[in-house]
């Protein structure tokens, strides 16, 4: 028989976690419970080993938490915070700057290759954005080269042709690659090319949302990736949204995300399975307690009620009077 396990480091599974998994049978949920194993318990490896967005990782991590495999309390942290606290950059100097033209050899023709992607020569500022990139960051040159025409093409296909981004955008893009793990030529690669296809994707979702005539920001792209992750079908989304819009009044980006969440964790993934799944009944345990309600008298019933109702009424009142005397 041949081996099933490579020979390296064993992670310790129990049976009843392997079991509850298999029973689920999800495999964000897999995938996420096997990367904190292999993490020890850390969110932010998990996540930098999975390279998710935050609601896919969101949605697997609250599956878990209903298996009781995970604390609910202890959600990984959004993607909001991008440059706070530890992550909060050194204020690079002018000599910093021409330190590093000088004598990094790398430096200097990245400098020349993004200004040929921006089409202008890069101030002082822009200098020290893309030291901080290059120093702070970490992000080998071949990541920032493809972080920066990732990022002319998306000005071209937001704004028209010959639109070129500003260094704070490139800057702001290599944060989110960074916090998503997108650190390697070969995760950058793979990253972008799931971005290629979302976008192909953008031009069918976004009029099911009612969304024409503007590109979704990044946060709103972040919800439609996951939905195209989850596998839901346009009808699904488009019901999703309908049924968001009678609630609200209006698009709510969680609202609607808690829909499909909860739709996916069913198993639900077009219109037609989502009306199924909402239509089965629902029996309502009767309380502890508290009897069933009676059925309704029958005519005949009412009529013989109230006279019996009158010859307890007729007792009562000899009772009092024969006490009395």
């Amino acid at each position: 028989m041949a081996a099933l396990l490579i020979p390296n480091e064993i992670l310790s599974l129990s049976a009843q976690a392997a079991r509850r998994l298999l029973t689920e049978g999800d495999g964000d949920a897999a995938l996420l419970y096997l990367a904190l194993l292999e993490a020890g318990g850390d969110q932010q490896r998990a996540r930098a080993a999975l390279r998710w967005d935050y609601p896919r990782l969101a949605a697997a991590h609250g599956r878990l938490a209903r298996l009781e495999l995970v604390a609910p309390s202890s959600p990984a942290a959004p993607p909001a915070a991008e440059e706070r606290g530890a992550d909060t950059p050194p204020e690079y100097s002018r000599s910093d700057i021409l330190s590093a033209m000088e004598g990094e050899a790398p430096f200097r023709p990245l400098c020349r290759a993004v200004e040929s992607c921006l089409g202008r020569p890069l101030s002082e500022t822009d200098l020290k954005s893309l030291y901080t990139i290059y120093d702070f960051l970490s992000l080998p040159p071949e990541v920032i080269l493809l972080l920066a025409h990732w990022c002319a093409l998306e000005a071209e296909r937001r704004y028209g042709p010959g639109r070129r981004p500003r260094m704070g955008e490139l800057k702001k893009e290599a944060f989110r690659w960074k916090r998503l793990g997108v650190d390697t030529v070969e995760a950058a690669e793979d990253f972008l090319r799931r971005q290629q296809e979302l976008a192909g994707r953008e031009g069918e979702l976004l009029p099911l949302l009612d969304i024409r005539g503007r590109q979704p920001v990044a946060r709103e792209r972040e919800y439609l990736s996951a939905w195209v992750e989850m596998g839901f079908a346009d009808d699904a989304i488009r019901l999703a949204y309908e049924r968001t819009v009678f609630q609200k009044g209006q698009l709510n980006w969680p609202y609607m995300n808690s829909i499909l969440k909860r739709w996916h964790a069913a198993g639900l993934h077009t219109a037609a399975e989502a009306a199924a799944g909402d239509a089965r009944p629902r029996r309502s345990a009767p309380q502890p307690g508290k009897p069933s309600a009676a059925p309704a008298p029958r005519g005949d019933d009412r009529r013989g009620a109230a006279r019996q109702l009158k010859r307890d009424v007729d007792w009562m009142e000899q009772f009092l009077r024969e006490q009395k005397g």
